[in-house]
């Protein structure tokens, strides 16, 4: 296992590896065989940047049977999902504000994120699994009374692509199984959500395979695999981290 991540240092984007409370220091494109410089900075000494630049975050809707039990939805013949604008993309430790033009609730959904590490398109699920360098957590926020403000149509990306709404890192994790894994989010120190991944309906290769039939995906594209039940609110002034033991912790501050 390996923890990836980007970050600033004394004015410089660098790119690392996690090792405790060090950083070691790489060269190079993170998706093609970066290299080890020898040098290592304090993590405490780093600004934590977003891990990869991604083309596109696609996001999942309906993708837990909790959630869809509870929605009382029909299970999903096929992947659901939206684009998240890449204007919203916001690191680990920085503030997830409410755009001026809204006023309404501003709501957090922990996820589990699939980072792809090779261009892929039209792929099977064997080919898609090999597609998959690594994990990372995300906050999905949304502008939930926009959503289905319009009765005739449900406005998913403009609810969810204001700036500081597609929160994701602070690592990518490698070598990492996540159906094994469980996603909680913890909101001014109280858990609001903790659900298992195994309980995804699309897993990430049958995922990646699926969604690669419709859209050419990247080297650092993003799939966001859409959250369970216990999604909720945030007031200002409010934290919130979302913990994917063997992945990571990616922690905010609401205002």
């Amino acid at each position: 296992m390996a923890q990836w991540l980007r970050f600033q240092h004394q004015g410089k984007l660098g790119l690392g590896q996690v090792q405790g409370d060090q950083i070691a220091v790489y060269t190079g494109d993170l998706f093609n065989n970066p290299q080890a410089t020898g040098e290592t900075v304090k993590l405490s000494d780093v600004t934590i940047d977003i891990p990869c630049t991604p083309s596109k975050m696609v996001a999942m809707v309906d993708n837990f049977h909790a959630l869809v039990t509870k929605l009382e939805h029909a299970v999903p013949a096929e992947p659901l999902y939206f684009l998240k604008g890449n204007n919203s993309f916001l690191a680990a430790n920085q503030v997830i504000r409410t755009p001026k033009s809204y006023s309404g609730k501003v709501v957090y959904e922990g996820e589990l994120g699939i980072v792809i590490g090779k261009d892929c398109h039209e792929v099977d699920e064997a080919q898609a699994a090999s597609a998959i360098f690594g994990y990372t957590c995300i906050n999905d926020v949304t502008a939930i009374e926009i959503l289905n403000r319009d009765p005739g149509y449900a406005q998913w990306t403009r609810s969810k692509s204001f700036n500081t709404f597609g929160v994701f890192g602070p690592y990518i994790t490698t070598d990492v199984d996540p159906s094994t894994l469980t996603i909680k989010t913890i909101l001014n120190d109280q858990e609001r959500q903790n659900y298992p991944i195994a309980d995804m309906i699309f897993p990430p290769a049958k995922l990646v395979s699926l969604i690669s039939q419709d859209i050419p995906l990247q080297a650092g594209d993003i799939i966001a695999c859409g959250t369970s039940v216990g999604v909720g609110s945030m007031k200002p002034g409010s934290n919130v981290s979302i913990i994917i033991d063997g992945v990571g912790r990616l922690d905010n501050h609401f205002e």
